[in-house]
């Protein structure tokens, strides 16, 4: 398992991320046996938000009774949180109440002391930056959270924040996968006329991440697109998965470890955020995490799933 070194974080980080999103119904033991999988497979990150179950912290709460983190097991995990979706409006609330509010419920729904990292959890469109410093400041200096970042935002909004917050932004978690990327196809066709491909969506953000040393965390990369299903198998990619499932055969893994490793393979140095409850996927998948594809494997890969590569 390939792993990063990330600013404020003292342990070293997997390019694998386990998501624990889905786990409110499962049992101490089904939670138990994917974290324990996870960990076999060299994966050190865990992934959290506020919102994820059917109720405020119902995740985390799971993840904290089934797990009963020792402080020894804690320093054994890199675990990161999102705070700032407010499902009941639906609306997004980056005030210093909200954030605060919502980490010590964090803290304590995991039982743990603090959050190596937490993440503001998409974009509020009324974010008030010297607020979110504020908060940052406090929760830092109280030692409740060690390093902090951000989920889907723009490289404006990441410097809208940096006006006020002092501490570095060392992560933004980013929807991508093969066939989700056009923060990355678009760079292969820009200046080109009539290609809906090269329209900027994203004001370049992966070239602002790493310009700055901001680690892109790519959720759902196994979705064709936003929510709408799986691309692996899917009669829709045809092509793609041929590709993939010839790869697949060369390298001797399974289909998710072509499709993790296309992202790992980036020199952005990205990681991957797993979303599955099933352990066997979890190993498939995390099976790419140094899988060295080749720039013609990639590039294929590109091409396969419908991108332009001129």
């Amino acid at each position: 398992m390939r792993t990063l070194s990330l600013p404020g974080i003292e342990r070293s980080a997997s390019n694998v991320v386990l998501g624990l999103m889905r786990i409110q119904e499962s049992s101490d033991d089904e939670i138990r046996t994917l974290v324990g999988t996870a960990r076999d497979a060299g994966i050190t990150v865990i992934d959290h938000a506020d919102i994820y179950g059917s109720r405020v912290h119902g995740c985390e709460r799971r993840f904290g009774e089934a797990l009963r983190l020792t402080s020894s097991e804690r320093e054994q995990w890199v675990i990161q949180s999102k705070t700032g979706i407010v499902t009941d409006g639906p609306y997004f609330d980056f005030s210093y109440a909200h954030i605060m509010e919502s980490v010590h419920g964090t803290l304590e729904a995991l039982g743990t002391d603090y959050l190596d990292t937490l993440l503001l959890h998409r974009p509020d469109a009324l974010v008030e930056p010297d607020e979110v410093a504020r908060a940052f400041d406090e929760l830092a200096a109280a030692g409740k959270v060690r390093t902090f970042g951000v989920s889907n935002h723009t490289p404006r909004q990441i410097d809208l924040l940096r006006t006020s917050v002092t501490q570095p932004l060392i992560a933004n978690q980013l929807q991508l996968s093969i066939t989700h990327a056009p923060m990355i196809a678009q760079g292969l066709v820009a200046n080109m006329e009539g290609l809906d491909q090269a329209t900027v969506r994203d004001d370049g953000i992966v070239d602002y991440c790493r310009l700055n040393d901001i680690t892109i965390q790519a959720w759902s990369p196994f979705q064709s697109k936003f929510f709408d299903g799986p691309f692996i198998g899917s009669e829709r990619y045809p092509e793609l998965n041929a590709v993939i499932d010839r790869l697949a055969d060369e390298y001797g893994v399974p289909a998710e470890a072509i499709a993790v490793a296309w992202i790992t393979r980036h020199p952005a140095r990205m990681q991957v955020v797993l979303g599955t409850t099933t352990p066997s996927r979890v190993t498939a998948a995390a099976l790419g995490s140094e899988l060295p594809l080749t720039r013609a494997e990639w590039y294929e890969l590109v091409r396969a799933a419908g991108y332009t590569v001129p």
